[in-house]
């Protein structure tokens, strides 16, 4: 695990506007993605994550006006994914000042974009972005968890742990676990996967989806050894805001910025 477990606060964004629901589905509108990418900054964001969730679903680009726009304002390290289609697009979205892209269902379809954009641009630019859904046939997938793509709509036939050590083995620096059973729902995240992944793998490890509380950020550090946690929903909500979340997380011991 790194030294301090990081907070990232993540932006779904669809139509220009960031919106959260539960497992992709009813989502509603909590805001402006630029005036949250602002507020989280100034509330100490370690790290700040853009998905523009259905352009791959969609089989469109990502739209890179709204990234511009938010890149502008980020003063923290700024990761972008959703409808990444192409080493131009990596490069067109580090010219506007992201430090990191995520790619998700493009490299389950194509794996080897992994070592083109590690190649190119380093390995702790590419991150590989996961849907795991629990589950799964032992028999076929022996971790349980088998991968989804296009925002939890396919089934990739990819077992989860696999797929995560074949992805570094190509080139990747990082790894996001995405539950899609907890995604949205707040009861904390999928400790089981995101654990066996962390374990299988010598990259740092970000659980997501599920927190609903500083209990539940603090389990992913203690007990899935993730190296940090994307927190959306309770941040949008006004459930609790960074600082609180943080201060929270030293009283059980965390070591945060």
């Amino acid at each position: 695990m790194s030294k301090f477990f990081s907070i990232i606060p993540c932006l779904d964004i669809i139509n220009r506007r960031v919106t959260k629901g539960i497992k992709f589905k009813d989502n509603i509108d909590m805001g402006d993605p630029v005036e949250l990418a602002i507020r989280y900054c100034e509330d100490g964001a370690d790290e700040l994550v853009v998905y523009d969730v259905t352009a791959s679903a969609e089989r469109r680009s990502i739209d890179f006006d709204m990234v511009r726009s938010v890149a502008e304002v980020v003063k923290v390290p700024l990761a972008v994914g959703g409808g990444i289609s192409s080493l131009a697009d990596m490069e067109r979205i580090f010219e506007m000042g992201a430090v990191k892209v995520s790619v998700n269902s493009l490299a389950v379809a194509n794996p080897a974009i992994i070592a083109e954009g590690a190649k190119a641009f380093g390995s702790e630019r590419i991150v590989l972005g996961m849907d795991p859904i629990a589950g799964a046939d032992t028999n076929s997938f022996p971790s349980g968890y088998e991968i989804t793509t296009r925002g939890f709509r396919e089934r990739s036939g990819k077992d989860a742990v696999e797929w995560a050590k074949q992805a570094v083995d190509l080139g990747v620096g990082e790894i996001v676990v995405n539950s899609v059973d907890a995604d949205g729902t707040r009861s904390g995240f999928d400790l089981t996967i995101t654990g066996l992944i962390a374990e299988a793998v010598g990259v740092p490890v970000i659980a997501s989806g599920g927190a609903g509380s500083v209990e539940h950020v603090r389990d992913a550090y203690t007990i899935a050894h993730a190296d940090a946690a994307i927190v959306a929903g309770i941040l949008h909500a006004g459930v609790i805001t960074i600082p609180q979340l943080k201060e929270g997380l030293r009283t059980f011991g965390v070591s945060v910025r």
